[in-house]
Parts: C-alpha cells; structure tokens; sequence
C-alpha cells in the first residue's frame, strides 16, 4: 500500500470506533519526542482513566476524542494503526514488512485488556494533545467548488504543491495528487491561478471521483497511474513516455501529452 494519506487515515478511523467507550487504563509513549506539543506524561495524565467517545478525521489526522480532551495522530510515511492486536493496514509502501512491536510509538491499553497502538517504523508521524484543527484547511472528502476555487486562486505556487499543502486543503499525498491531475489532464507544475473555470471545474470532479473510487478499490497506491511510476513508464491512456520531475519536494509523474501546459 501507498504511504498514509486522507483515505488511509480514514481506514484508521474507521477502525478506531472499536476504541470508543473503553476505559483507557495506560496510555505510553516513545520515544518522548514522539510527542509533540506536550510531554509523554501530561498526555497519560489527560487521557488515562477516561473513554473515547468520537474517532474523528480531518485530512491526515486521526482525532481520538474525550468528554474533556482530544488527541491528534499523525501517522508520516510509515505509520500503520493497530487496534487489538491487528494491523489496520498489512504493509505500507516506504516500511519494512517486518511487523516489529519495537516500533510502538503511541500504546493506548484499556481495562478490558485490548490495545490501540501506532507503530511507526521511522518515527516520522507524531501525537498531539488537542491539535489546532483550524490550522489545517477543508478536508480533501468534503472541500466545495467555491472552497477549491479559493485555494487555487490564491497562489500561483505549482497546481500539484498548492493541492497538498495540508494548511490549505487536508488530505491529499503524493500519490492521490499525481492521479488526480493525470485523471483531470492538468500539468502538475502549472501556476494554480491558472486555471479557468472549466478546468477547476473538471478537477473537482476528478478528485472526488478519484477519492470515492480508490477508497473502495483498498488506497491511494490502487490508482490506474500506480503501475507506471517508474523510469520508462508509460501513461495508461494514451502511450506517451511519463515526465519525472519535483514539484513541491516530491517526486511526480504526469503524461508528457496531455498533461503539457498551455502555452
């Protein structure tokens, strides 16, 4: 499977409502810097002794709810959920297949003997105590035309850059981007102000269909781009050779016809 983005984080909350109304007896976590806007212990002493009673997503955060408290989870390249004893997610594309419980970052046990547990093989994920939601933009599931509209408008960054900035839109990772774009035939290095109202018009309906449609499929790595994501690759609609290039950090693929930028 791909690394975790919105549809993965999704997976995780759907299967953290088996965590809801448990008493939590213990919660640990390492190392400490896993934790990051407050200390291991003041998580514990927060969340210890009390249920979660919402599983809540936004982009690629999973919030755990309280009646008093929320903790946040983000999971990074690496970071599989396991609740009672089973992984919500096999294998992730960029972590060991070893299932090893050295990597437990955040462990959640409860009263009843069940545990929820983030193992997170190269630490880049983290756990928040009540995370500043309003940091992060509309959720990738529910952004509107006007929504999207505005974040475009807004930047002439890269069109593939703005769409995976967390701050403006939540949810989108390297994988669900580049299939979007290719499915919408939109260069991923042209200005996101760009665009005309026929084109965000076009990707609005790619993106959702994408997200509905790779959701049932199993993850943003079941993409009809996927298999072609390598050096000689070719595009899966017209032949074309794939252009590899950086946008944004982040390795990308896009269709050297019909994805070329207007001149």
């Amino acid at each position: 499977m791909g690394v975790p983005e919105g549809i993965e984080i999704e997976f995780y909350r759907r299967a953290s409502l088996a965590a809801l109304d448990r008493r939590v007896e213990s919660v640990r976590v390492q190392p400490a810097d896993f934790a990051r806007n407050a200390s291991a212990s003041a998580i514990a002493d927060v969340i210890e002794q009390h249920r979660f009673v919402a599983a809540r997503r936004r982009g690629k955060l999973l919030l755990l709810d309280t009646a008093g408290a929320t903790l946040g989870i983000r999971f990074g390249m690496t970071g599989r959920l396991i609740v009672d004893g089973h992984a919500v997610i096999d294998k992730l594309e960029y972590s060991s297949g070893r299932n090893d419980e050295a990597w437990d970052r955040l462990v959640i046990r409860f009263a009843d003997g069940g545990f929820l547990a983030v193992r997170d093989q190269r630490r880049l994920g983290n756990v928040e105590l009540n995370p500043d939601e309003d940091a992060l933009g509309p959720d990738v599931f529910d952004v509107s035309g006007a929504q999207l509209g505005v974040i475009l408008s807004a930047s002439s960054r890269p069109l593939k850059a703005r769409l995976m900035d967390q701050s403006r839109l939540a949810g989108l990772g390297n994988l669900l981007t580049d299939e979007i774009l290719w499915r919408s035939s939109l260069d991923p290095e042209r200005p996101a102000d760009s665009l005309d109202t026929a084109e965000r018009r076009r990707l609005l309906h790619h993106l959702r269909r994408t997200l509905a449609q790779l959701t049932s499929r199993g993850g943003s790595h079941t993409g009809d781009l996927q298999d072609q994501r390598h050096d000689g690759g070719r595009c899966p609609r017209d032949g074309a050779e794939l252009m590899r290039s950086t946008v944004g950090g982040r390795t990308t693929y896009s269709c050297s016809e019909h994805q070329r930028a207007r001149d």
